[in-house]
């Protein structure tokens, strides 16, 4: 990192918190970061400018959305680079930017954007980039690229079950049908109106379950003795909801998540209290 300005992060405008890996703050090391909120036309609109305006009361952090197709937008990223770090541009150096992300965010598709030529492999199946690749970008910047890497356990549950929603996790990481019952769920919760146009509901279904037998029957998805295949209806659940044919969605919220770093705060506080407590007796 010695060697790097600013750093990069490429996240899912549909998930910014769980697709934010951990390690990224420690490895730049105060270095100033672009977060770039990819995939933004799949994201709920008015979410997406909540986790703007979170994300850029941080210190040290620039956050914009964007889908890797406007190349205006893309464009606008040396710029921003460039704003990070005036110190180098008035020397008359290149700015030195490492791009980050974990798998499938679209950090390939950007670097192709940037270069303006197909160099960086693109995939939906996670995890196509490995090992670390440097780029000179003609507009006073210099990029590198690092492999798309989760980090080792993803402690929170939601966001392992966002993520595999999301198809950032591999289908064979957690069980197909219960990341659906998930996504199901939380469709039922947050976007019921999106269900009952896509699949032409005439009454909310009572539970996930419920959901995806619903989708099943609407689907021809059944069985000898017209019993639904749940596999086929998880499969058309998650398919259409990645490639956002049920309308926008963002899985969390930024209340949500202040409300986990205030109990994991809190949580943190009382052990460090009982430790002490510990010692003294």
């Amino acid at each position: 990192m010695d060697e790097v300005d600013v750093v990069i992060e490429v996240l899912d405008a549909r998930l910014p918190r769980s697709s934010e890996n951990p390690l990224v703050d420690k490895l730049r090391r105060g270095k100033p970061v672009i977060k770039l909120l990819n995939k933004q036309d799949l994201a709920d609109p008015g979410r997406t400018r909540q986790w703007l305006d979170y994300l850029n009361s941080q210190e040290g952090v620039t956050a914009i959305a964007m889908d890797t197709a406007q190349k205006k937008l893309v464009q606008k990223i040396p710029t921003l680079c460039k704003e990070t770090v005036p110190a180098r541009v008035r020397a008359g150096r290149p700015v030195r930017a490492m791009i980050m992300g974990i798998p499938n965010v679209g950090k390939s598709t950007l670097i192709n954007a940037l270069l303006g030529r197909r160099i960086a492999k693109v995939g939906n199946e996670p995890a196509v980039t490995r090992g670390q690749k440097r780029y000179s970008v003609y507009n006073g910047m210099a990029l590198s690229d690092t492999p798309g890497i989760l980090w080792p356990k993803i402690e929170d549950e939601d966001s392992a079950y966002r993520l595999a929603a999301s198809g950032a996790i591999k289908d064979t990481a957690i069980e197909y049908e219960s990341v659906a019952t998930y996504a199901a769920g939380f469709l039922l919760a947050e976007y019921p109106g999106l269900l009952m146009e896509r699949y032409r509901l005439k009454a909310l279904p009572e539970g996930a379950e419920a959901l995806l037998n619903e989708v099943g029957r609407k689907r021809g998805c059944l069985k000898p003795g017209g019993v639904v295949d749940l596999y086929k209806a998880a499969d058309i659940l998650l398919t259409e909801l990645r490639a956002g044919k049920l309308g926008p969605v963002t899985f969390e919220t930024v209340a949500e998540w202040e409300q986990k770093r205030i109990e994991a705060e809190q949580a943190a506080a009382e052990a460090a209290a009982e430790e002490k407590t510990e010692s003294e007796s």
